[in-house]
């Protein structure tokens, strides 16, 4: 019987995810299945999706994305604006899970 033939890690997919997001919120949803990613504000849900199964070799069922905008602080009395974040909820099939404080594979 034959291997299953491997999908190519493209170098893109690691500018796609920025970073896992760990959270109370998301440590949650981990109950649900899903891992929440900062991703990069230009990706879409169709690259997020495929970088994560080629990054974790994972099934992912559904993506689900969120701009956060960056709050207005101040230092020093003068204000600015922190960077807007996007973040993706990732849906696995049932069964999977992505230890995120594992890291990616190499």
């Amino acid at each position: 019987m034959a291997k299953k033939p491997t999908k190519a890690i493209d170098n893109r997919h690691y500018d796609v995810i920025v970073a896992p997001h760990i959270t109370e919120k998301a440590t949650l949803l981990s109950e649900q299945n899903a891992v929440v990613f900062k991703v990069a504000r230009d990706a879409s849900k169709p690259e997020i999706k495929a970088a994560v199964e080629a990054i974790f070799d994972v099934s992912v069922v559904n993506v689900n994305t969120i701009v956060q905008k960056g709050k207005t602080k101040r230092w020093k009395g003068a204000p600015y604006q922190r960077s807007d974040m996007k973040k993706a909820i990732v849906t696995l099939k049932d069964g999977q899970s992505i230890d995120v404080t594992e890291g990616a594979k190499a």
